[in-house]
This record gives C-alpha cells, structure tokens and sequence, in this order.
C-alpha cells in the first residue's frame, strides 16, 4: 500500500517517475503516450511500476494541449430537462468514449445569454469538435467556432451554418402517425406541439401534419400548442361535434406529458373516446392507462452518428454537407385502440 496522500499524489511530476525509474522523462513520455511500442519490455516494466509506487496521474489536459490534440468533444444543449436531449446525449457520450474521446456538455436552458457563455467557454476547454442542438440565437459565436472546428447539428436545422445535420426523418414519422390514426378509426385529429420558437423540427412536424390532413379527405385535422390554456383548448376540442372519433397527435415527449396531464385533469377516461399518439417513446408512455402508443426516436443511434459525423471532419473528411434523417418506429398499445374496438362492435 503506497503512503502518498492526496496532496503529495498531486505534486509527483513526470520528473519523479523519470527518476524513480532510472530513464529519461522522453522514456515515460513515450510509456503514457501513444508510443509505448517504442521501448523495451525491460523499461516499460520499471516505468510502470514507478508509476504504481507514485500513484502518478498525467494530466491528459496538459498532454492534450502540447500536442494540439485535447481528445475533447463539447455538446451544446438546449433544456437537459427534456428525455430527447438527455437519450441523445448518452448516444454521443457513448460513441466519444468507445473511441477515446470525453464530452463536455453545456446545457443552456433556453437561455440566449447563458447560450453566449458556454460558447465562450467551450472554446477556452479547446475542444477539437462541437455538436449543437440549440436555437442557435448566437450565430455569429456559432459560425465563429465553425471555422475554427467541425460542428455538427443535432435534430434542429439552422440554415446560416453549413454543417453536418442528424436527426428525424420528420414528415415520414408523421405519415406513420396519422396512417395509423385513420386505419384505426380516427377522424378529428388534434396536433399538440410546444411552441414552433424558431425550432426546426416542429415546424417540420406541424408542416407535414397539415399536409397529411389535406391528402386525406376522411380526416379533419387542427393544431395547438402547448401553454396555459391547453386545458381549456382540449376542453373545446373534445365537445366539438366533428366528422368520427377524436385523437391526439403529440409532437414530443413534453407535449405528450402536458396533453395526458391535461386530460386527468378534465377527469377524461384514458384512453376511453379519446385516440393518443406520442412521437418520442418515454419510460413512462406503457404505465399509463392501457399504455401510449408511440412513434419511438433512435436516439441512441442518433448520438452515436452525429459524433460519426464529427469524427469523419476530424480526420480530415471535407465532403459536401450531410443530412443523416432516422426513421421512427411505431410502437402500439391500447391509447388507439378505442376506435377500432367500437367499430368492431358496432
């Protein structure tokens, strides 16, 4: 058992185990660095157990820095809050450290002037690459690091960077949702979205909803967002006389949440009379009711290409710009059940 504590573990330098091991600190460099092929077994050895007997820990940032490389990957995050952000997150995270890489990850809030600082401080932990899923408020800052590092865009499009785009393939998931819908028997659909705020995808989501509504002569098709008057607005909605019956297309997972919160407190039987799809499949969507179907995202896959993406720029990749788009899978339990059912009866 070493007797070193924590403060004396923090002062033994690349000196001390050069030392220790009776080599050169190029030796030990070589021995921590990426060419430890380099030296014989004889030295590797002694090298190595100077290092166990210090317990010395390299600084990997300082390394990094020396040799222009930190092996830092920065992540931009609109809300950390939300499952999608949080599933894609761990598909980046995954993909950075199965091929050596850390993430560095900056939730912003939806805070444009919070947004502006962790940009600044992404550059100052010299990450070498930036995934970005924001609003994007701070283009300049944005386009700024763009020329300095690879960055790639994560489920929201913004059109002043040219960059590597990986996300939904939106106006298909929505072709599946409301293809369901009228299959199982719903006519009056009710599209429930956050508010567009300039974000790409539900805007994508919306503009696809109402296309697929004008194509389908059956279906009757309107759209709200989400907010203090959802309760009210699903109120009117739901006794609205209307051309069969009535469900709910929620364009994510807190929209779903809101919506389904909004009906137990209307005290609307789930999913009895009333149709409810999700695009987003969260943990909780199967505990409700007879369960939610869902349009479920590949985020895990999604994280995991938009690092793809980036590491392709890394080495050296200056192909034209790619839009990677993933198809949603349809997942179904017993909130569009309902319709069928009746009709089958009847």
């Amino acid at each position: 058992m070493n007797q070193f504590s924590a403060a004396q573990r923090s002062r033994v330098t690349i000196e001390d185990v050069a030392r220790r091991a009776g080599v050169s600190k190029a030796s030990v460099s070589r021995f921590i660095g990426e060419d430890r092929a380099l030296l014989s077994d004889a030295i590797a050895l002694r090298i190595e157990q100077a290092i166990s007997a210090l317990d010395y820990r390299p600084n990997q940032m300082a390394r990094g820095l020396k040799r222009g490389r930190t092996r830092l990957i920065g992540m931009l995050v609109a809300d950390i809050r939300n499952p999608y952000s949080i599933a894609v997150m761990h598909g980046v995270e995954t993909a950075c450290r199965q091929h050596g890489y850390s993430l560095v990850v900056c939730n912003t809030d939806r805070d444009d002037q919070q947004e502006a600082r962790h940009l600044d401080n992404l550059r100052a932990y010299n990450i070498e690459g930036l995934i970005v899923n924001t609003l994007g408020h701070h283009l300049e800052q944005l386009q700024q690091l763009q020329q300095e590092m690879p960055m790639v865009l994560v489920d929201r499009k913004l059109d002043a960077l040219h960059a590597d785009l990986v996300g939904l393939d939106n106006p298909a998931a929505v072709h599946s949702a409301i293809e369901h819908l009228e299959q199982q028997g719903y006519r009056d659909l009710l599209l429930v979205s956050e508010p567009h705020d300039g974000t790409s995808s539900r805007l994508e989501r919306s503009t696809a909803f109402a296309a697929e509504i004008a194509r389908r002569p059956a279906l009757r098709g309107q759209a709200l967002a989400t907010g203090a008057q959802l309760r009210q607005q699903l109120q009117a909605f739901l006794s609205a006389p209307g051309p069969g019956p009535k469900a709910l297309f929620c364009a994510n997972g807190v929209a779903t949440l809101a919506a389904t919160g909004a009906l137990r407190e209307l005290e609307c039987p789930l999913f009895d009379g009333i149709g409810l799809i999700a695009l987003d499949d969260l943990d909780w969507l199967p505990l409700v009711g007879s369960g939610i179907t869902a349009l479920a995202q590949p985020t895990a896959a999604i994280g995991a290409s938009a690092f793809d993406c980036l590491r392709q720029r890394l080495q050296g990749d200056n192909g034209p710009v790619q839009v990677r788009d993933f198809a949603a899978q349809l997942i179904i339990r017993g909130s569009t059940q309902t319709a069928a059912t009746a009709a089958a009866r009847g």
